[in-house]
């Protein structure tokens, strides 16, 4: 395989946001009632980082979970993908999942990172390029929610995996993470796959503690938001009026994460006055979790079926790699 060319590095440019529509997505989500700011925005390059620091805290059970899975079963999980595959991965995060698995992928065809974060992009593959010089990168600068398809290397690839990790998916209502998966099982032909990372419903103090970790680290990131919008939408968030609060929400089955504020006040953002009311709640994301049945169903609704699943010995977390209706069978 030929090494990587500076123009395999720099970032395809595809539906890339514009500040424009960042702007109208955040005066969106004010205007409703309640408020709501879209998560995708959260990653910033500090908030990525942010994020990264949030993976490492010893109450987030997530990242640990997912890679001990990834390491026990990781000659099945590569087995099962086969070999001679384009990777693609929306949403790239530090990548030590992605290095182990491309490290185990036989004669991997070509990598493709997609990222909202352009600076978090290039930083990753300069990364990824020192480990590994000789792998085909085809990184791709947009946000992967409106990404309608691949760009034409990777079309032409001979087998796709869309690699999926972390808990994403679950930052989604479920007609969300819906209409995600039936966008990847467009981006795939029969013979592709999809793999995805799922978290499991557990004990409501290890949920809580994961999402408001004892060092602050969620609560920055969250409050991250509020600079970006004082730094980007001219917004005059006074960060010592709010607050970050991570809640169990048990019908919904989800984490919901606030950013409230802690006194009657009005907030310019955009040139838009916005009230808020003392202990109002503006989202920030959230955090569904599925048993397994439940996510078999809504996999079944976009268009995929489960061909595998994997997962740690509590059953804290899952990995299941899916199958475009229509592909080839494997382990039930």
């Amino acid at each position: 395989m030929s090494p990587v060319t500076s123009s395999q590095r720099k970032p395809r440019e595809l539906n890339a946001v514009s500040h424009s529509k960042f702007r109208d997505d955040v005066l969106r989500g004010l205007a409703k009632s309640p408020k709501e700011l879209p998560s995708q925005y959260l990653y910033d390059d500090r908030g990525s980082q942010l994020f990264d620091q949030i993976c490492e805290q010893p109450e987030y059970y997530l990242t640990r979970t997912e890679f001990k899975i990834m390491r026990t079963h990781i000659a099945d999980i590569a087995s099962a993908i086969g070999p001679n595959v384009a990777m693609i991965e929306p949403g790239c995060g530090s990548g030590q999942k992605t290095r182990l698995l491309l490290h185990h992928l036989r004669q991997p065809y070509a990598y493709a990172p997609i990222e909202i974060s352009r600076t978090h992009l290039l930083k990753f593959v300069q990364r990824l390029h020192s480990a590994s010089p000789n792998l085909v990168v085809h990184p791709v600068c947009a946000d992967f929610n409106e990404l309608s398809e691949l760009p034409e290397p990777l079309r032409a690839a001979p087998k796709r995996v869309v690699y999926f990790p972390g808990s994403t998916i679950g930052n989604m209502t479920p007609p969300e993470a819906r209409a995600l998966l039936a966008r990847m099982a467009s981006w795939c032909e029969p013979r592709d796959q999809i793999l995805v990372g799922v978290d499991a419903p557990k004990n409501h103090d290890v949920l809580l503690a994961a999402y408001d970790d004892a060092a602050g680290v969620s609560a920055e990131f969250a409050l991250n938001y509020l600079v970006r919008l004082n730094h980007e939408l001219d917004a005059t968030f006074d960060l010592g009026r709010f607050r970050y609060e991570a809640v169990y929400n048990e019908t919904q089955s989800r984490i919901e994460m606030y950013v409230t504020s802690q006194v009657a006040q009005t907030v310019d953002v955009a040139g838009r006055p916005f009230c808020l009311s003392e202990n109002e709640r503006l989202r920030t994301e959230w955090s569904y979790k599925y048993d397994r049945e439940q996510f078999r169903k809504l996999t079944a609704s976009a268009g995929l079926r489960e061909a595998c699943c994997w997962q740690d010995p509590r059953g804290w977390f899952r990995l299941h790699l899916l199958a475009v209706s229509g592909g080839p069978e494997r382990v039930p």
